[in-house]
């Protein structure tokens, strides 16, 4: 009897559009010898949608055996989705509620790094909007300018900026409350080479299978940001030419916060290699990990030689353990 597996994309986030990408990868990629592949897509407003029709979420959870998760953004890394799964009884990839939740919060993988003696850089954070003077006066005195203003919760570089001084510092944490951020980061920038690095569990006999790293070189003078990662202008070499030393420290890092952050079945952190060691900087729980063609993790899969449709028959596997 064929597997029927549910593929939610879509949400209420600011990363709807590459949600949709992923989710179209997974569809696409799902063997049709052994899937039934479902596209249960949730549109911006949160309405579910099961074959093109508007639905309740219980209906379409029904109908299904097994979810993938390509929620990016708040709505899939919240835990929202994945305590209804559970209320429903549908095995799904990536970790559980609690899980996504501590990796979407980027203080909470700082605190824990901190806990495992790896580097992170310094930071600021503002809880709510009333905090951001305060914490834009802090951070200009604390750190070297420019700093790295971020959202806490949002992912794809969405929302990050480079900015130096009080007013500029003080005008981007502002307008990410504006924009409905439940929180902001102020960063010391340091600056180096930019390296990520995927987990899989239970891959080729490892309990925790890191993947090849990959260096990220974005385009002129800017940063990873959302532009650079899904323009296809960003230089990205995999496996990176980093020392075995170098690439066993990133990997091996990846492996503790894959660890210390509860995830579940794949993630990515990401680092930074500077002349004064290695920096973390998050990790991507699945749900926020992206799989579209110009995504990382497909191509560190490529670069071990592990073919997509093997990856998700795998994640099904894990899934349904």
């Amino acid at each position: 009897m064929e597997t029927v597996v549910g593929v939610l994309r879509g949400g209420l986030s600011q990363e709807h559009e590459v949600s949709l990408k992923s989710g179209s990868a997974m569809l696409a990629g799902l063997r049709g010898d052994r899937y039934v592949a479902r596209d249960i897509y949730i549109d911006r407003a949160g309405q579910w949608h099961d074959r093109g029709r508007p639905v309740l979420p219980s209906k379409a959870l029904r109908q299904i055996d097994v979810a993938l998760i390509a929620l990016h953004g708040e709505y899939g890394e919240s835990g929202e989705v994945q305590q209804m799964l559970e209320a429903h009884g549908i095995p799904y990839s990536g970790a559980d509620a609690f899980g996504t939740r501590q990796a979407s919060h980027k203080v909470f993988g700082k605190a824990l790094a901190q806990q495992a003696k790896i580097l992170t850089p310094e930071f600021r954070y503002a809880e709510n909007a009333e905090k951001a003077v305060e914490t834009a006066y802090e951070a200009v005195r604390a750190f070297h300018q420019p700093v790295v203003v971020k959202p806490v919760g949002w992912g794809s570089s969405v929302g990050v900026s480079i900015v130096g001084g009080y007013a500029a510092v003080l005008a981007a944490i502002e307008q990410l409350f504006a924009e409905g951020a439940d929180g902001v980061l102020v960063e010391e920038l340091v600056r180096g080479r930019e390296a990520t690095a995927g987990i899989v569990e239970g891959m080729r006999g490892e309990a925790l299978y890191a993947l090849p790293v990959v260096e990220i070189v974005p385009p002129g003078k800017d940063f990873f940001s959302y532009e650079a990662k899904y323009s296809g202008k960003s230089c990205e070499i995999c496996p990176a030419h980093f020392s075995r030393e170098e690439t066993a420290a990133i990997q091996n890092a990846a492996r503790e916060m894959h660890t210390a952050l509860g995830q579940r079945h794949y993630s990515r952190s990401d680092f930074i290699l500077s002349p004064h060691g290695l920096y973390y900087l998050e990790t991507n729980s699945a749900a926020a990990v992206g799989l579209t063609e110009e995504s990382l993790l497909p191509k560190s899969l490529a670069a071990v030689g592990v073919k997509f449709p093997d990856f998700l028959d795998h994640l099904v596997t894990l899934a349904r353990a």
